[in-house]
């Protein structure tokens, strides 16, 4: 509102554009960039027809946090960089299975249509990628502490 830090082209909004954005009513000074196959008239369309891409966005990263997830599942306590990812293939084939139906989703037009879906750049896959993979790192510092418990327990249990 106050700072355009997106480069997105779009101009500032208003406090009272923000506030009331439902109602479409004081944009006249607010200019939209087209982006993939939208081309705005306009103003208003962009909260309806722009907001796909929002969507599309927030499902992508959605759908790779969970495949992340799976990957992370490998082990429970074991690091993911110790045992590697090639520990169970048919779990890499099922990833990457969804992985193209996402895509298919994404990128063939009737499916797009039915889902609601647009085309996404390399950089908005870099910023999906951006999003998603601190998931894996989290998981890394939960099993860490995990094996620090289990070594205390385990010691714990020896002693007795």
């Amino acid at each position: 509102m106050y700072y355009d830090w997106s480069g997105d082209g779009h101009s500032m909004v208003t406090f009272s554009q923000l506030s009331n954005w439902s109602e479409c009513q004081n944009w006249e000074n607010f200019a939209v960039a087209n982006f993939s196959a939208y081309k705005f008239k306009h103003a208003c369309s962009y909260f309806t027809l722009g907001k796909q891409k929002a969507s599309t966005l927030s499902l992508s990263v959605l759908v790779t946090i969970e495949m992340f997830n799976s990957i992370n599942a490998l082990s429970e306590d074991s690091s993911l960089f110790q045992i590697g990812i090639f520990g169970n293939p048919w779990l890499l084939i099922a990833v990457s299975c969804s992985m193209i139906l996402h895509s298919v989703i994404l990128y063939v037009p009737f499916f797009a249509n039915v889902f609601g879906t647009v085309p996404l750049t390399c950089d908005d896959w870099l910023l999906v990628v951006g999003f998603s993979f601190p998931v894996i790192l989290i998981e890394e510092v939960l099993k860490f502490f995990s094996r620090i418990r289990n070594r205390k327990m385990l010691a714990k249990f020896k002693l007795e």
